[in-house]
């Protein structure tokens, strides 16, 4: 009798030890996620183990509502469990080498990515504009990214783990966001010091293919259904614009804001406008439409053919139209953008 109560209170002591430790943890993880909110960025790594050396349960972050509203995130801190809906997001977390995270993808066409689509061990989560619910929550992710494309699904993806949204800001141009939404991911896993490395050469690039772009006019537009739909620098392909530097005449054509698939043009436009330069991409190549029209096709027409763009061999068809239109916002996307600008405009 003696031998059991001097059991039962042992047992009752250790759990009256569990108890308080975990009230201790949750009250130190609280006091963490609300001293980073009142600062209004993500702890990096070193900062958040502080002196004792003990990483923290939570980081908060700079993310995006489902209405693309900026909101403080608490989430995971070196989350172990990823799944991606956002192929920008999951071109940062491949070039942070966090790829073996991730345990549940949304298909894509990107060859630099296949491995994430191939590999049997990694979920299929249905797709960039349409997710698998279910497929979701049995992969039992601890935290999930997304694009603009499932912004409406938001509320019911946070129901299963947090979800990261984060958008490529055409204000700030490609690049600084680039840099920015790196940073924030870097961030969730103690990454940071890897961000500067991988956004190394890209300044010196830009400043060479903005050399070349300087005092040139250009019509940036997108081929789609048939039709040249013609975006603004606050539209896809913005870095031509932004940071490139070319003249987009096809701003002084846009009335209000740039469409999702850029705003309905005409080629008397093109001809009234005579761009130096006309860039195009290739929106049905990109999502892989069936019997679609290819964009060259579309644009070497008569009224095309006679302006000075086509004259000088200045159409340029981007070489990745997958790249520019579902990628945006990547590291390797970005050397990949960069990459068809540099064969266009240097190799001249």
């Amino acid at each position: 009798m003696k031998k059991f109560l001097t059991l039962a209170l042992a047992a009752a002591l250790a759990m009256s030890m569990t108890a308080c430790g975990s009230e201790t943890t949750e009250t130190t993880a609280a006091s963490t996620a609300a001293g980073t909110a009142a600062s209004g960025e993500a702890e990096t790594g070193a900062e958040s183990q502080g002196e004792t050396g003990e990483a923290p349960e939570t980081v908060t972050i700079t993310s995006l509502d489902g209405s693309g509203q900026e909101i403080q995130l608490e989430v995971p801190y070196d989350p172990q469990r990823i799944a991606i809906l956002d192929m920008p997001s999951l071109d940062i977390l491949d070039n942070l080498g966090l790829g073996d995270r991730v345990v549940g993808s949304a298909s894509t066409s990107l060859d630099y990515l296949q491995e994430y689509v191939t590999n049997e061990s990694i979920e299929n989560l249905g797709t960039i504009k349409e997710a698998d619910m279910e497929a979701v929550m049995a992969c039992e992710p601890d935290i999930i990214f997304i694009g603009g494309r499932l912004s409406a699904s938001y509320d019911a993806l946070s129901e299963i783990a947090p979800v990261v949204y984060l958008a490529t800001d055409t204000e700030l141009g490609v690049v600084a966001s680039v840099e920015k939404n790196a940073t924030t991911i870097a961030s969730i896993f103690g990454q940071e010091a890897q961000v500067e490395a991988l956004m190394a050469d890209f300044d010196a690039r830009i400043e060479a293919l903005a050399a070349a772009a300087e005092g040139q006019t250009a019509i940036v537009g997108l081929c789609t259904s048939g039709s040249f739909n013609i975006l603004g620098n606050d539209g896809r392909c913005s870095i031509i614009g932004r940071e490139i530097g070319f003249d987009n005449l096809s701003e002084s054509a846009i009335e209000g804001e740039t469409s999702t698939h850029g705003n309905e043009s005409s080629f008397e436009l093109i001809v009234e406008l005579n761009p130096d330069y006309i860039f195009v991409m290739d929106r049905d190549a990109a999502i892989g439409t069936d019997g679609a029209q290819l964009a060259q096709d579309i644009m070497e027409n008569e009224l095309v053919m006679g302006t000075d763009a086509y004259q000088n061999g200045h159409v340029v068809y981007l070489a990745h139209p997958a790249v520019w239109y579902t990628a945006e916002g990547g590291v390797t996307a970005l050397d990949v953008m960069l990459q068809d600008l540099e064969s266009a405009l240097l190799a001249e």
